[in-house]
């Protein structure tokens, strides 16, 4: 009943922007806490950035000061605004949200994936 559709990635150079964009459709839910995910060939799927219903934010340390998450809450979106992009940000980025429907709370539903790749 939840879907996630990302957009926005593709190749940049070293130093570029990107911003990314996760919008939620469906019917009967509600948002909790949104973020995004990011995994590179042969390596874990880590959080990159989340941000809760009341706003509070959260970075990995390497993102930290170039990454802005944030939302829209009217339109169930997500957003990642990425700067000073650098080539070990390589990877697929995935966002989730955790919902509550039919009341059952914290369920986890992902998007599809958006490729990011950094490179001169």
């Amino acid at each position: 009943q939840v879907q996630l559709v990302e957009s926005g990635g593709g190749l940049v150079q070293p130093g570029g922007s990107l911003r990314l964009s996760c919008a939620a459709s469906g019917s009967g839910f509600s948002i909790n806490t949104m973020g995004w995910y990011r995994q590179a060939p042969g390596k874990q799927r880590e959080l990159v950035a989340s941000t809760t219903g009341r706003g509070t934010t959260n970075y990995a340390d390497s993102v930290k000061g170039r990454f802005t998450i944030s939302r829209d809450n009217a339109k169930n979106t997500v957003y990642l605004q990425m700067n000073s992009l650098k080539p070990e940000d390589t990877a697929v980025y995935y966002c989730n949200v955790d919902v509550t429907r039919g009341g059952w709370s914290g369920l986890p539903y992902w998007g599809q994936g958006t490729q990011v790749t950094v490179s001169s």
